[in-house]
């Protein structure tokens, strides 16, 4: 290396060391010490670095769904049901981190647990047993449906597929066979992305995972005609995936007799059934996982978002033992260096704790249905641009009749404070995901800035 290069990868470190010393006295300030300087700083950095070393498209997509330059919004600080960016200007949170803050922004009971937990012990040592991890997977096989006893955590809802995925492969090694339907979206690693349904994101990436079929969602007629051709060329089904209700696919309720004929054509198939809940579970639809509508046990289980109480990235995956004791010769078949760590585990417990003592759950039955009925009665008289409201809790979709009625919808909500998105799959759907604690007047003015919006 010359002398040249050497001074200059020198200067470069410096520059970074001094750079990441006023990041991080920005971060040690409190709110109110955060001048109009620091904000504008923080604003133009933010959207240079964006540009030159994150992903520019992200501010493209920025431009997209908001107005002038609103784009370099730079959000800052949370708490409750709302946000604020760096200018304090306060939004209310109806997209929830894409259904991330089941029990609101930095719930103290969450922040507490973290925290006293972070004091005492953030990551484990990979080797003695973790204390944490064992209350939590005991807690789970308490709440969750029929049979689910026993848990793998990861990090992220993709990786809770996955798991799942190769838990399907070791209970039948001898089925290669995955079906899961159209509209899914099940995370976007390779696994979990060959379960996922739209072109788009599959097309640069193929082949994917070998044996995955699509079929209708709602559709029991062909996923059972499916099966029966599998069985008949002896590509038996391993498991079928799919969400109980279709989140990124634009909040897609099946039939009510759907998932209850999904799973006897498992059990008339020797098929395992997989529910992918990332984003259902966790009180968000009324129930504390949304296949209790249904009264349907699935083999196994994938939660995430929700699951870390918006605090901690945090997954996990409940089987049955008949599924899960495959694991039990060797542990290490399956395993993952920061799931189940410590301090997920201490915000995982704290949410259900939460979940039930503040009855969340019923919460989201109850505003989601105050929430429901006051969209629709905003609606009336607007068919001409929205073509379909729907919902289940605090899980809510706006259709609209096409995608640039909907893009400009989100940006004039924006304009005024609520925070709302498309969904990933069906980009004529808008989400309404806020937290179960939102209030009923933050709700009203929700219903009317949408009110207001369509005019």
């Amino acid at each position: 290396m010359s002398m040249d290069t050497l001074d200059l990868k020198n200067r470069k470190v410096n520059e970074a060391n001094e750079y990441a010393k006023k990041v991080l006295g920005l971060i040690n300030k409190k709110d109110a010490d955060i001048t109009k300087e620091d904000a504008e700083w923080i604003t133009q950095e933010t959207v240079k670095d964006f540009r030159d070393y994150v992903n520019p498209g992200f501010l493209k997509y920025r431009k997209s769904v908001t107005k002038d330059e609103q784009f370099a919004a730079v959000e800052w600080s949370d708490e409750g049901d709302c946000f604020k960016d760096v200018n304090g200007k306060k939004y209310i949170d109806c997209l929830g981190g894409f259904g991330i803050y089941n029990v609101g922004h930095r719930h103290p009971k969450v922040v507490e647990a973290v925290v006293n937990q972070m004091n005492r012990q953030a990551l484990h040592s990979q080797d003695l047993l973790d204390p944490l991890r064992a209350f939590l997977a005991k807690i789970l096989a308490d709440i969750t449906p029929g049979d689910l006893q026993y848990s793998f955590f990861t990090n992220s809802g993709t990786e809770s597929v996955e798991a799942s995925l190769k838990l399907a492969k070791m209970y039948n090694p001898e089925r290669h066979t995955f079906i899961a339907a159209t509209r899914a979206f099940h995370g976007k690693s390779l696994g979990s992305l060959s379960g996922t349904a739209k072109g788009m994101f599959r097309k640069p990436f193929l082949p994917l995972v070998s044996g995955f079929r699509h079929v209708q969602y709602g559709d029991i007629e062909m996923l059972e005609k499916t099966m029966e051709a599998c069985a008949l060329t002896g590509e038996d089904v391993a498991a079928v995936l799919l969400e109980p209700i279709q989140g990124e696919g634009g909040i897609i309720i099946p039939p009510e007799e759907y998932l209850p004929q999904v799973r006897a054509l498992c059990d008339k198939f020797g098929a395992l059934l997989i529910f992918d809940e990332v984003q259902t579970g966790m009180g968000r639809t009324g129930k504390m996982f949304c296949s209790e509508h249904s009264n349907v046990v699935p083999d196994i289980l994938c939660l995430a978002k929700a699951f870390g109480g918006g605090i901690m990235p945090a997954g996990a995956v409940i089987a049955n033992e008949k599924v899960f004791e495959n694991l039990f010769p060797n542990p290490f078949m399956h395993t993952t260096t920061f799931g189940g760590n410590p301090l997920a585990c201490a915000a995982a417990i704290a949410t259900i704790n939460i979940l039930i003592e503040e009855k969340l759950p019923e919460r989201a039955a109850q505003m989601g249905e105050y929430m429901l009925d006051g969209l629709k009665r905003a609606a009336e008289g607007h068919e001409d641009k929205i073509k379909a409201i729907r919902g289940k809790g605090l899980m809510i979709g706006i259709e609209f009749q096409e995608d640039e009625i909907g893009y400009d919808f989100s940006k004039k909500l924006f304009d005024k404070g609520v925070l709302v998105a498309g969904t990933l799959v069906n980009a004529k759907t808008i989400r309404i995901e806020p937290p179960l604690t939102i209030k009923k007047e933050e709700i009203d003015t929700v219903i009317q800035t949408v009110a207001e919006a369509l005019k």
